[in-house]
C-alpha cells in the first residue's frame, strides 16, 4: 500500500516530466565544462531545484484545472482529478515544496534565488491567469524554458551563446503550439479555457513560424559560434584544420531539421503532440535522432 501511495505522489509531481529541466545543463555542455566535477555538481543542484519547482507548478496547475481535468478523457485519471490526492493535501505540498526549493536556492547564489523565485511566480501566474489568454500562454511556457537555461548559466558561471538561447526560445514555442493544436483537434475547446479563442489555422501558422525560426536560429548558432576546445582525450596532432573547426557543428543541422519535421509529422498524422515528454522518449525515429545528435555534439566538443 505504501509503495502504491508513493507512485500516486510521483504521478502528481509528474516526475516523468523532469526531463524538461535537463535544459539547465545547456551552458556547461556547450561551454565544454560538463566533465569538470565542481561545475557539474553546481549545475546538478540547480537541476534538482528546478525539478522541485516544476513539480510544485504542476500540482498548483492541477488544483486550479480540477474542473477541466475531470472532463478530459485522459487528465481525469491524474491523482487530484481522480480523488487519489485531496485538494488540501496538494495545497500543503505546494507550500512545502516552494519553501524548500527557495531556501535551497539561496545556497547557490542570490541571483539564482531570484531566478527560481521568478520561475515559480511565472508558473503561479500562468496557472491562475496567463494560460487563459491565447498566444500569451505559449509565450509564458517558452519564457519558463528560457529561465531554466539562464538558471544553468547563473549556477555554473558559463555563458549561453545568444543564438543557442534563441533556439531554445523558438523550439519551446514550437512544442507548446503543437501541444495546443493537439488539444484543440483531439479534445475540443472544453478542456482548456484558452482553446475557446484559438483557431486551427492560426495554430498551423504559429507552428510553421516557430519551426522555421528554430531551424534558422540553430543553423546560425552552428555557423557563428566556435566549438569549445575541451578535449577529454588528447591526440598527437589536430584532426580538423584550425580555420575550419568552428564549421563542423553544422553537420548536426540536418538532424535538427529532421527532428522538427518528425515532431510535426506526429502531430498531423496521429495528433500526439499533447504529451511532448512521451514523444521525446518513446517515438523511435525521434529518440534515435536525439541520441545521434547528442553523440555528435559530445564528440565535436569533448573528443575530436
Amino acid at each position: 500500500m505504501e509503495k502504491k501511495r508513493i507512485l500516486v505522489y510521483a504521478r502528481a509531481l509528474r516526475v516523468n516530466q523532469w526531463i524538461k529541466n535537463f535544459i539547465v545543463f545547456t551552458p556547461v555542455v556547450f561551454s565544454g565544462k560538463l566533465f569538470v566535477l565542481s561545475i557539474f555538481l553546481e549545475t546538478l543542484v540547480a537541476f534538482l531545484i528546478f525539478c522541485l519547482l516544476s513539480s510544485t507548478s504542476y500540482l498548483l496547475n492541477d488544483i486550479i484545472d480540477y474542473p477541466f481535468d475531470i472532463k478530459h478523457p485522459t487528465k481525469k485519471f491524474r491523482p487530484i482529478a481522480a480523488g487519489q490526492i485531496t485538494i488540501q493535501q496538494a495545497t500543503f505540498l505546494v507550500f512545502i515544496l516552494t519553501i524548500i526549493s527557495l531556501i535551497i536556492s539561496l545556497f547557490v547564489s542570490i541571483p539564482f534565488f531570484f531566478l527560481a523565485l521568478l520561475f515559480i511566480l511565472l508558473h503561479f501566474f500562468y496557472s491562475l491567469f496567463l494560460k487563459k489568454f491565447p498566444t500569451v500562454d505559449i509565450f509564458s511556457i517558452s519564457f519558463s524554458f528560457m529561465l531554466r537555461a539562464t538558471a544553468g548559466e547563473v549556477a555554473s558561471g558559463y555563458h549561453i551563446p545568444i543564438w543557442l538561447l534563441l533556439t531554445i526560445f523558438f523550439i519551446s514555442l514550437f512544442m507548446a503550439t503543437i501541444k495546443r493544436h493537439a488539444e484543440l483537434v483531439t479534445h475540443g475547446r472544453e478542456t482548456r479555457e484558452s482553446l475557446y479563442r484559438y483557431k486551427e489555422h492560426f495554430l498551423d501558422f504559429l507552428t510553421n513560424t516557430f519551426a522555421t525560426s528554430t531551424i534558422i536560429a540553430y543553423a546560425t548558432y552552428t555557423y557563428v559560434e566556435q566549438i569549445p576546445q575541451a578535449k577529454i582525450f588528447s591526440f598527437n596532432g589536430p584532426i580538423f584544420p584550425p580555420l575550419e573547426v568552428r564549421k563542423w557543428m553544422m553537420i548536426t543541422v540536418p538532424l535538427v531539421v529532421y527532428g522538427v519535421a518528425r515532431y510535426a509529422q506526429l502531430l498531423y498524422e496521429r495528433d500526439e503532440g499533447e504529451r511532448p515528454e512521451k514523444l521525446i522518449t518513446q517515438d523511435k525515429p525521434l529518440v534515435a535522432t536525439i541520441v545521434l545528435w547528442t553523440i555528435i555534439v559530445v564528440l565535436l566538443i569533448y573528443v575530436l
